[in-house]
């Protein structure tokens, strides 16, 4: 019995099955079997379950590193990503999905406080990223139109001008006009906006706020107060306001991190939300969802942005387009319990 055992042990139990015995098994070809292991749209999905029914039962598994070397390719998308925004964090969620759907997986560079766009780039060349999805990003347009000569660029959240490489994002100057309307509709006239400080998206919805108080008759009640993305700037603006002494009947936030920081000061000082002042963010990001902050906001469609990154990036990686194309999504309004008429 043991001689046996130790001559099926010298005889092929250390020997891996290959993508060659999973094929015999099914009756199909080779190039048919790795398309359905690397996930690759095209095969029927009874085909895909026999193939991958056989792959289990024989034992298979990828060798990954060794495919990747041999085609000179690592099929990864490079991902620049905030670490301090949720939004951005969500993205890169419905981003994995999406990658994982054709045979694609990510790497992740982070921004940080002390770490710029520049370096977050260069780690995801150094790692042999095939594509960059660069969500927000603030360079220059020419130099993310030169750093599209050396790998597709996808820049997500971000117009840009005459872009010579691809966009996808959504109409924010629309997103926050759709705010304002449904303050004006709920009776209000004094909104105050804090504004998101520098760069493309900031002035495309302060131009929102702007226009949209214009075309409604008021744009004698414009008024715009610093601010930034983060809960700090929030906070800083609504004491502002409370210590001026002109509290308006309502604040719209550059996004929903800054909104918050408005709740937060607005709570300390025992002003009711939305019975004193209505409050509305922008982003709709997981924090806007919690019950206990129930704020109003505008969806940027967080999984559509990410299909539209990858699908952007795989058409120029595996397709063949070279045009560069531009993806505007529609904002939507989501209203919640921070907003309500005037008393």
């Amino acid at each position: 019995m043991d001689d046996v055992g130790s001559e099926r042990h010298r005889g092929g139990a250390d020997k891996r099955p290959r993508l060659e015995d999973v094929a015999a098994r099914v009756g199909l070809s080779t190039a048919s079997v790795s398309l359905v292991l690397r996930g690759v749209p095209g095969p029927s999905e009874r085909t895909r379950q026999r193939v991958l029914k056989a792959a289990a039962d024989l034992g298979y598994q990828a060798d990954r590193t060794a495919s990747l070397l041999a085609s000179r390719r690592t099929r990864l998308l490079g991902v620049m990503v905030d670490i301090h925004s949720p939004f951005h964090a969500e993205l890169v969620e419905h981003l994995h999905t999406a990658a994982e759907e054709v045979g694609y997986d990510l790497v992740l560079s982070t921004q940080t406080r002390t770490r710029d766009e520049h370096t977050a780039v260069e780690t995801l060349l150094a790692f042999r990223s095939e594509a960059l999805i660069l969500l927000g990003p603030t360079a220059p347009a020419d130099t993310l139109a030169a750093l599209d000569r050396k790998a597709p660029v996808i820049a997500v959240g971000r117009r840009i001008a005459h872009a010579e490489l691809d966009v996808v994002r959504t109409a924010d100057d629309d997103g926050v006009r759709q705010t304002v309307e449904h303050l004006v509709g709920l009776g209000h006239r004094a909104i105050v906006y804090v504004d998101g400080g520098k760069g493309v998206i900031a002035t495309d919805r302060r131009r929102g706020y702007r226009t949209a108080m214009r075309r409604l008759g008021l744009g004698a009640h414009i008024r715009i107060l610093r601010g930034d993305n983060t809960e700090a700037a929030g906070e800083r603006a609504a004491r502002h306001l409370l210590d001026s002494g002109e509290l308006p009947t309502a604040v719209v936030a550059f996004n929903d991190q800054c909104a918050i920081g408005v709740l937060a000061a607005l709570s300390r000082a025992d002003i009711a939300v939305p019975g004193e002042v209505s409050v509305a963010g922008y982003d709709d990001d997981t924090l806007s969802r919690l019950s206990c902050v129930d704020l109003t906001t505008v969806s940027r469609n967080a999984r559509e942005q990410a299909r539209q990154s990858v699908a952007a990036a795989v058409e120029r990686l595996d397709q063949g387009r070279t045009e560069p194309r531009e993806v505007v999504l529609p904002p939507r309004l989501v209203v919640r319990g921070s907003t309500a008429g005037t008393a």
